[in-house]
C-alpha cells in the first residue's frame, strides 16, 4: 500500500492458465474514484500458475505451477531470484509470513514446505535448498537413506547401511530381497518400500518419455485425458479410477487408506494443462487415421 499526494494505492497480484503472474496498481481518490492499471507481467513458468502471494514489504512475490516449481520475482525489476524444484508435483497454494523472511508452499505432492529467504541465500530449514537433482541410479547410500526418511522409513536406515544399499541396488529390490537378503520381517514395512520404489521407477520411466509425471494417472500410467480428482486429494483417469471405485476397491490407489467419499471432481485445470502440453508435443495425440 502507498500514499502519493493523497492518492492511496495497493499492489495486487493474479496469475491464472496464461503461465503469467500480472501485478497491478489499485488507486483510489475522491476526485477520480477506484482505478486499475496493469504494472506489469511475470513470466518464467511453463504451466498454469495457480497460486501467488507477496512478501510482507511487497518487495518479493512468490508463485506456484502446475510445473512444479516455485518461482520467486522481485517486483520492482520482474527479475527472477530463485526457481525452486523441490516440490514433486504442482505446487498449489504459497504464502508468506506477515513479518519475517519466511514462507510456505503447498503442492500436491501433499507436502508444505517452510522456508527462509535471505539476501543471497535461500534455505530450508538448516539446510541449503539449492542442489543439484540427481538420478536415482546415481544415488549414494546416504541418498537412500534420506529418501527412507523423507517416506517415513526410517526405521530401515541402517539395515540399508549395513547391506550398502544405493540407488541402483534400491531400484532392483524385489519382495524376496526385502525378505530374505535384508530380513525385513514387518509386511507392511516391506509394502511401503516397494510402492515407493515403483513410484521411483514410474518416474523415471516418465521422464524417459519426456511426459511430465502429473499428466500420467497413477492407476495406468498413461497420459490422462479426462482427469478427476478423488477424496484422496489425487487426480485419475476418470475411467481407470471409475473402474477401480466399481471393482469394490474404496480405498486410495496412492495411499491405501479409505476414501471419505466416491464423488469424482473433473480436474479442468490440469486438464486444460494437458491439452496445452499436447499442442507442442503432437506425437503424442492419438490419430486412427495416421
Amino acid at each position: 500500500m502507498g500514499n502519493k499526494e493523497n492518492v492511496k494505492y495497493f499492489k495486487m497480484a493474479s496469475s491464472g492458465q496464461d503461465s503469467t503472474i500480472k501485478i497491478w496498481l489499485i488507486s483510489f481518490t475522491e476526485d477520480t474514484g477506484l482505478e486499475l492499471k496493469l504494472k506489469c507481467a511475470l513470466s518464467g513458468h511453463t504451466a498454469p500458475v495457480l497460486a501467488c502471494a507477496f512478501s510482507y514489504d511487497g518487495q518479493t512475490l512468490i508463485s506456484g505451477s502446475v510445473d512444479k516449481t516455485v518461482m520467486i520475482f522481485e517486483t520492482n525489476t520482474g527479475n527472477i531470484l530463485h526457481t525452486l524444484t523441490q516440490h514433486t508435483r504442482y505446487v498449489t497454494s504459497c504464502a508468506f509470513a506477515p513479518d519475517k523472511p519466511l514462507f510456505a508452499t503447498g503442492s500436491m505432492d501433499k507436502c508444505v514446505k517452510i522456508w527462509q529467504f535471505e539476501p543471497k541465500q535461500l534455505f530450508i530449514g538448516s539446510a541449503l535448498i539449492e542442489e543439484p537433482k540427481i538420478a536415482v541410479d546415481n544415488w549414494s547410500e546416504e541418498d537412500v537413506s534420506a529418501w527412507l526418511c523423507r517416506h517415513d522409513l526410517k526405521d530401515l536406515v541402517e539395515i540399508f547401511k549395513r547391506n550398502n544399499i544405493d540407488g541402483k541396488e534400491l531400484l532392483s529390490l524385489t519382495k524376496e530381497g526385502l525378505t530374505d537378503d535384508l530380513k525385513i520381517e514387518s509386511l507392511g514395512l516391506r509394502s511401503k518400500v516397494l510402492r515407493n520404489i515403483e513410484k521411483l521407477r514410474n518416474e523415471m520411466e516418465s521422464a524417459c518419455l519426456g511426459i511430465p509425471d502429473e499428466f500420467l494417472c497413477p492407476i495406468t500410467r498413461e497420459l490422462m485425458k479426462e482427469p478427476v480428482i478423488a477424496a484422496d486429494g489425487y487426480s485419475y483417469e476418470k475411467e481407470a479410477m471409475e473402474n477401480w471405485i466399481i471393482k469394490k476397491r474404496h480405498s486410495s490407489p496412492m495411499t491405501n487408506l479409505p476414501l471419505q467419499r466416491l464423488v469424482l471432481t473433473p480436474n479442468r485445470s490440469l486438464k486444460m494443462a494437458i491439452n496445452r502440453w499436447l499442442e507442442t508435443h503432437p506425437k503424442y495425440n492419438e490419430n486412427p487415421s495416421s
